[in-house]
């Protein structure tokens, strides 16, 4: 079963990689299919498996504060070390921050729990986008933009923040398919089978772009800021998870384990653009991509254990 699952994982990250590596692609182009990947196939999978479900199979109070907490403590602190002790300015510390708190759940934790539980993946995943999307990207984005401007203007830069939020497709795909499981929409069968044809597409690509996006990156910025955002987000983030699901929620085992998981996942790729809007490309970059090595390290270590 651990092969089963972690062999494809590492396969399609292996021939997206050797895709760029060997010129059978360009990153441009793998950079279309993550695009392809994010805008439409994810938001499709979320759309069409959270629209077909009841709310009560959907909606896990417990889950949901247990990993808003862990994610806005683990930001808070990351934010008060990067402004304190790594001097950095309020817009780069509240980016650095986003890194030590977020993983890279649409993607890779898509792919990697569907591989494991299949459609259920998704109920899991979509309640910590919710909490990426909607609390934790805009909070980023608000105090960036405090940062840049003396005299900010507070009601407009949420008002922006907002209209950017709901431009987003998996964000839209994940809250429509929630408006429909609470009134009981049910999608016709026809366009119920071709969001999933296209949901179904989802895993495989991403792991791909995100394989072919590897090349190129450099270990340029290793010190002791980027190990912090490694340790506080592939360590701290998923034992604090763990002990929180355990210990403070009443949820199944499985919950437990793909809570874990998701939290155990590298650092994800709107870090890495972030922080190249904001002229910190190398200072995301470089934890990025320690991210990814350790973030698949610990992932598969605990899908060993808990799916061998």
């Amino acid at each position: 079963m651990v092969f089963e699952v972690i062999g494809p994982i590492f396969l399609l990250l292996a021939l997206g990689y050797l895709s760029v590596r060997l010129n059978l692609l360009n990153k441009e182009q793998v950079g279309t299919i993550g695009g392809f990947v994010i805008k439409i196939a994810l938001p499709a999978l979320f759309f069409q498996s959270l629209s077909s479900k009841d709310l009560h199979q959907i909606w896990y109070p417990g889950y949901f504060f247990v990993y808003t907490s862990v994610t806005f403590l683990l930001f808070g602190i990351a934010y008060w070390l990067m402004s304190t002790h790594f001097k950095n300015t309020m817009s780069q510390s509240a980016v650095l921050s986003l890194g030590a708190g977020m993983s890279n759940t649409g993607l890779i934790g898509t792919a990697v729990l569907s591989l494991l539980i299949g459609q259920k993946a998704m109920t899991y995943t979509s309640l910590v986008v919710i909490i990426e999307s909607v609390l934790l990207i805009p909070t980023v984005l608000i105090l960036v933009q405090l940062g840049m401007q003396q005299k900010a203007n507070v009601a407009e830069i949420v008002k922006k923040t907002a209209f950017t939020l709901f431009k987003n497709p998996l964000f839209a795909g994940v809250m429509l398919g929630i408006i429909f499981a609470i009134f009981q929409i049910r999608l016709p069968h026809q366009i119920s089978h071709v969001l999933l044809m296209l949901g179904q597409t989802a895993s495989p690509l991403a792991l791909f772009a995100i394989g072919g996006g590897i090349v190129g990156m450099s270990l340029k910025y290793v010190n002791a800021q980027s190990f912090y955002l490694v340790f506080s987000s592939n360590l701290v983030m998923p034992l604090l998870v763990y002990l929180g699901l355990r210990y403070f929620t009443d949820v199944s085992q499985e919950m437990l384990h793909a809570g874990t998981i998701i939290a155990s996942l590298p650092m994800p790729t709107i870090f890495a653009i972030l922080g190249q809007a904001y002229g910190l490309n190398e200072k995301t970059l470089t934890p990025l991509l320690m991210s990814t090595i350790l973030g698949f390290i610990v992932s598969g270590t605990l899908i060993s254990i808990w799916w061998a």
